[in-house]
């Protein structure tokens, strides 16, 4: 009986350090990486981004280039040789001739094609934000998973050593007569469930690991661990129709396609302007030999030749009219688009903000009432059970029911901030409540 005792004894230490822990996680927990520091690495390491960030770096180099000049032409002719000697001095018109040309397209024309790709060189920046506000997102989304994975753990290391406890009492109130042997076997059978969830655990943890290395840009087998967080506030959320007009003016998708329609509209006046001709000028300087003949005499002057052309729209129904429509019909194309990205992205502001207080209130119940309670009903049914007022299968269901919510009160933590890194994204700040 004093062994029974003793076993019971170190049992209540056991479940008494349990409760003690049982809503801020394991204290125990060697962190390898806080949430900021694989922030940093992301952002400083993932090739998606910086395929992005090359992108715009190449769409800035265009503007510059389409609103400049074209070359100008220059020209060597030999002109009028006579074919019966090739001689230059022998015929007054022979001449070589150097001469150099521009291209001047009409008024108006070069600035429009450098505003629509300046706008299109915005888009692509305003892609990189997207890109690096999507990163942020799923990077925190994987680092709060693992880290309610590790707080998973950690309760079902805490749980198999109190029903390893529990497979000692039974056996020791077996052994004296005071119980039975059914209640060994269930205890043994509940240790079990606890290592087959550690395994799952496990699994899906070294998953997390491999999709949050990707992002990282790091070998998929390489370990990570994270710091175990001890403040847990959640922020109050502002109105959703706050939130969407904040969205209005932060977020990148939105703003790349207000620069799209404005680009489809340069695009458009570039065609309107495509029904007046460009310009060509040049000038030619012709070198003769040879002399005048009497009564002038000399030496044959030089000739210089001016030269102005332009190209003749002679099909403005068939080309340029079915332009001007393609163009205009682009334009439409962008506006609907970006009405359909404000309807998506408040859709996205709204279900972020639902995950988030459903996750919110979850934790909060379990945190002032479901756990503290079920706190409670474990210490009871110890007590009465060494008195035989309560069987084995009460007590150990209690625990195992205990297991369940700490191990849902840290699933509605992470849910919680996961929302909220949602939210960041879809209003398009990096983090809308740090």
């Amino acid at each position: 009986m004093k062994e029974f005792i003793l076993v019971l004894t170190v049992f209540i230490l056991c479940v008494t350090a349990g409760a003690e822990t049982a809503a801020g996680g394991d204290d125990k927990a060697v962190s390898e990486f806080a949430l900021q520091e694989v922030l940093a690495m992301a952002l400083s390491g993932n090739p998606g981004l910086a395929q992005m960030r090359a992108r715009f770096e190449a769409k800035s180099a265009i503007p510059s280039q389409v609103g400049t000049l074209p070359d100008p032409t220059l020209s060597l002719n030999a002109l009028n040789y006579p074919t019966d000697t090739f001689r230059s001095g022998q015929e007054a018109m022979t001449q070589i001739q150097l001469g150099i040309s521009q291209k001047f397209p009409f008024p108006g024309k070069l600035a429009l094609r450098e505003q629509a790709s300046s706008y299109e060189a915005n888009a692509a920046r305003n892609d990189v934000n997207e890109a690096r506000l999507n990163l942020m997102r799923d990077v925190r989304s994987s680092w709060w998973t693992l880290h309610y994975l590790d707080q998973a753990l950690a309760i079902v290391a805490k749980n198999q050593d109190l029903l390893r406890q529990f497979v000692e009492i039974a056996k020791v109130k077996y052994e004296v007569g005071d119980g039975m042997q059914q209640d060994v076997l269930l205890a043994q059978l509940e240790l079990s469930k606890l290592l087959e969830n550690r395994i799952q655990l496990n699994g899906f943890r070294r998953g997390e690991v491999a999709r949050l290395n990707s992002l990282l840009n790091r070998p998929a087998n390489m370990p990570i661990a994270v710091v175990a967080i001890r403040n847990k506030t959640l922020p109050e959320l502002d109105d959703e129709e706050l939130l969407y007009e904040r969205a209005m003016e932060s977020r990148p998708e939105l703003a790349r396609s207000r620069n799209r329609i404005k680009a489809a509209e340069s695009r458009l006046g570039l065609a309107k302007k495509d029904y007046y001709p460009d310009f060509t000028l040049g000038a030619h300087y012709g070198f003769r030999q040879g002399e005048n003949p009497q009564p002038r005499s000399g030496d044959r002057a030089d000739f210089l030749s001016l030269r102005l052309s332009v190209n003749l729209p002679l099909y403005p129904r068939r080309k340029r009219a079915s332009a001007v429509s393609q163009r205009s019909s682009e334009v439409q194309q962008e506006q609907y688009s970006l009405q359909d990205r404000r309807g998506a992205v408040q859709s996205e502001i709204s279900q972020a903000v639902a995950a988030y207080t459903q996750a919110k209130e979850e934790f909060s119940l379990f945190d002032t009432g479901i756990i503290p309670q079920s706190q409670q009903t474990v210490q009871s049914m110890l007590a009465a059970y060494q008195v035989n007022e309560v069987d084995f299968l009460n007590l150990v269901r209690s625990q195992i029911t205990l297991f369940n919510f700490e191990t849902q009160y840290w699933r509605a933590f992470s849910a919680a901030n996961q929302a909220l890194a949602k939210l960041s994204a879809a209003v398009g700040e990096e983090n809308i409540y740090e």
